[in-house]
């Protein structure tokens, strides 16, 4: 019996298989849900498939750069709760006369940026481990909100940034070509850039980086704001879909964000993982999800069966670097 873990390990520690395996996953979950039931292969269900998916994979996409860098982030719901905030205080709304439009929208991204920016600064200057510095900052952020919103929800009275969730391009809600787009930069910034590089070596030994020459808390804190940046452009998402902004309206989707970088194969003590495989383990977890409620699964069933499924990427990233 104690040969299992070890033979488990050598499968999982291959390249190809490490860099395949979400994606034979996503095929997989996709054939079993449409056998259960052909509704979930449905133009309508994959369109709302995608638009439900579109939040989570924006955030995802920050995160990935902070798992691989080997630290963690916590203040996703603090920063999402912000910015949503601050577009819908900005533009028009049922509170106050403000009426700044698009305007209200590029205040949203430089505040999560901001709180990205400040996450960074408090680790790398104040030396706090980023999951304290970052939860400090997620209460910071939810404390602000609930201040700002008076502790109750706030309508979005603005057509235009409501369109965001509502408008389609090709048959596609305007929320999943920003999520694309959001994609796209990600994929830039890691394989295109010297910034892409540092994240993974910073991730792969934060030591051997210094001595390489890398200044580390330089680049930790352009990750930090870069990540903020998608934060922030998730929270005008998600004030949008919800045509308000809410003291926790972002409750949940930080664990769904993480859920989707482990799930896509980055792993949590950093140096190894993608970008490419970060959109798969968003897109496992949007299908799981979907496909569980289309075949009328139970609410409560539906969190243990995510819930499971993390623990198993987990232990699996655990495997894989016992294999290697």
């Amino acid at each position: 019996m104690s040969l299992i873990p070890g033979r488990i390990a050598t499968l999982f520690g291959g390249r190809r298989w490490r860099s395949l395996a979400p994606l034979a996953v996503l095929i997989v979950l996709c054939v079993l849900i449409a056998i259960a039931n052909p509704n979930f292969i449905e133009v309508r269900n994959l369109v709302r498939l995608a638009n439900s998916a579109a939040v989570p994979l924006t955030l995802a996409m920050g995160l990935t750069f902070i798992i691989l860098m080997g630290s963690i982030d916590l203040s996703v719901e603090g920063t999402l709760s912000v910015s949503a905030m601050v577009v819908v205080l900005l533009a028009a709304n049922d509170s106050n006369g403000n009426d700044y439009g698009w305007w209200a929208v590029l205040a949203a991204v430089v505040a999560g940026t901001a709180m990205g920016f400040v996450s960074g600064l408090v680790q790398t200057m104040l030396r706090i481990p980023s999951f304290m510095a970052t939860l400090g900052m997620w209460f910071i952020g939810l404390g602000l909100s609930v201040y700002m919103l008076g502790g109750s929800a706030i309508r979005l009275n603005d057509a235009s940034i409501r369109e965001l969730a509502l408008a389609r391009f090709l048959g596609l809600p305007l929320a999943v070509w920003v999520a694309t787009g959001a994609f796209l930069l990600a994929a830039v910034i890691q394989y295109h850039t010297k910034l892409g590089r540092h994240i993974l070596a910073i991730g792969g030994d934060e030591d051997v980086a210094k001595l390489s020459g890398v200044n580390v808390v330089r680049w930790k804190l352009t990750i930090y704001t870069i990540a903020g940046l998608f934060v922030g452009v998730a929270g005008v998402l998600a004030a949008s879909r919800l045509s308000s902004a809410q003291p926790v309206g972002g409750m949940g989707l930080e664990l769904e964000a993480i859920a989707a970088v482990v799930i896509g194969g980055t792993s949590l003590q950093g140096g190894r993982g993608s970008i490419a495989g970060t959109v798969v383990g968003a897109l496992i977890v949007a299908v799981l999800t979907n496909g569980l409620r289309v075949t009328a699964v139970p609410q409560e069933w539906q969190s243990v069966v995510v819930g499971c499924v993390i623990l198993v990427a987990v232990y699996v990233d655990m495997l894989r670097r016992k294999g290697t």
